[in-house]
């Protein structure tokens, strides 16, 4: 199986550096458009996105003759109290000097724990596996979403935060856990 993981394209929040997770259905923004268009994406057999908005507005520009297959644990992560913020309206809140010298592990006041939301995006990932034994499938989701996946199958391992992407960036995830970055190919 070759599972292509997708974050989806960005968003006007995403532009700001704000947490848009599971408690802002976001649309894509003009420039999250461009950056999806100008690029070439993998041929799959099966599209599985996330419920979000940004999620099925990206897998629609990447792969338009494929309906999307919606899992709801694919969702980004529930940021709680800090939803719609960024790093300024939060700066001296104390919950969030909390949760950033927890190193990102600790409970969004109100939302999720990391350990918790990847803990529910991998089961869902696993769920869907024996669907693509032999083919290549996308998942559109979301930056965490993709980190949770790529720390539990990546091979040479690495900690969650050490795969991170940009809007519309990825990788390819192969049988066995060896992977590359999506190529930076433009159309």
């Amino acid at each position: 199986m070759t599972a292509v993981l997708i974050r989806h394209g960005r968003t006007q929040g995403n532009l700001e550096g704000r947490y848009i997770g599971s408690g802002t259905d976001e649309p894509l923004c003009a420039r999250g458009v461009e950056e999806l268009r100008a690029r070439v994406y993998p041929d799959v057999s099966r599209v599985y996105v996330s419920p979000m908005l940004r999620c099925v507005q990206t897998a629609a520009l990447i792969y338009p003759r494929h309906t999307p297959i919606v899992v709801p644990d694919l969702r980004e992560c529930g940021f709680g109290a800090f939803e719609g913020k960024n790093y300024a309206e939060l700066n001296g809140n104390p919950d969030y000097q909390r949760f950033i010298d927890s190193g990102g592990e600790a409970a969004f006041p109100g939302g999720e724990a990391r350990a918790d939301f990847a803990a529910r995006c991998v089961r869902a990932f696993e769920a869907l596996l024996p669907g693509t034994r032999g083919a290549a499938a996308a998942f559109i989701v979301h930056g965490g979403t993709i980190m949770a996946v790529m720390e539990r199958y990546a091979r040479p391992r690495g900690r969650y935060f050490d795969f991170q992407v940009r809007g519309g960036e990825g990788y390819v995830l192969l049988d066995g856990g060896e992977y590359e970055k999506l190529g930076s190919a433009k159309r």
